[in-house]
């Protein structure tokens, strides 16, 4: 079947909103996460523990991480779809202890995407139809796991979160540490951690997308620059299945704007 140049554009406005939100949940499964349960008991080895010091470290250390509250991340995606880039604006905000909402602007397609957790549901802009309603339960468990802050490197044991170190694995040519992050729900994270720098280089983990279908999501995270006392990645390249799906610059990180809880619950 053929469809006239009219109609792939309408085509593209009903499905884009559909392929971003799922492309945009399955991406931040490829993050270290926790997972929105009580804590389980949790046991990590020493040298599991020892990596995840360095990499505390590394990101800042205990006095700098802990006093952060909230945080506001502001950059530019790039998702390909049906042969086309499209950039659009993202911004992620993040209350501690387990909030968490993001928000995407598509201009040319007159159009937002909105994702949030408020601690206990998860809620967002249906596609589909463009109103806010409650996420499905397989949802709102991918998006809760981002929701939690610190608390998973600075006490993962309160948080009920272990680590394991795993044999070094090579990307391209080099060898990293790996780090394999279990959550209380089962839920495992491997993260590859730079020697030279002790800061994540690579995430990998099983996640669903917005359909509830398996994809293995990778994220690569580069060009780390200091904020506020902080080492933060300012690129962000994501694989779904093994194919390159989206990038994210990073523009701006800010820490401490006193973010209201209202802004995380559904109107």
């Amino acid at each position: 079947m053929s469809y006239s140049t009219d109609s792939q554009e309408e085509l593209m406005k009903r499905t884009l909103p559909l392929f971003i939100a799922a492309a945009l949940l399955v991406s931040l499964a490829a993050l270290p996460a926790l997972a929105a349960q009580a804590p389980a008991a949790a046991a990590s080895s020493k040298e599991a523990l020892d990596v995840l010091g360095k990499m505390v470290e590394a990101m800042g250390g205990r006095k700098v991480l802990e006093p952060i509250k909230d945080t506001t991340i502001s950059g530019q995606l790039e998702i390909d779809q049906a042969g086309m880039t499209i950039t659009a604006p993202i911004t992620i905000y993040q209350k501690e202890p387990n909030k968490m909402r993001l928000d995407i602007t598509i201009a040319e397609y007159n159009m937002s995407i909105t994702q949030a957790y408020d601690g206990q549901k998860g809620w967002f802009t249906n596609p589909q139809t463009g109103m806010t309603e409650e996420m499905p339960d397989f949802m709102t468990k991918e998006f809760a796991r981002q929701a939690l802050g610190s608390e998973t490197i600075l006490d993962p044991k309160k948080a009920g979160v272990s680590y394991a170190l795993k044999p070094k694995a090579a990307i391209e040519n080099k060898d990293y540490i790996v780090l394999e992050q279990t959550l209380p729900d089962g839920h495992k994270v491997t993260l590859y951690i730079d020697p030279a720098t002790s800061l994540p280089f690579k995430t990998q983990t099983l996640s669903l997308d917005q359909m509830g279908a398996e994809v293995e999501a990778e994220s690569f995270t580069t060009d780390y620059r200091k904020v506020g006392g902080t080492m933060v990645a300012h690129a962000i390249r994501v694989l779904h299945n093994g194919a390159e799906a989206q990038r994210i610059a990073i523009t701006s990180v800010t820490y401490n704007s006193n973010l209201e809880d209202a802004f995380f619950i559904l109107k």
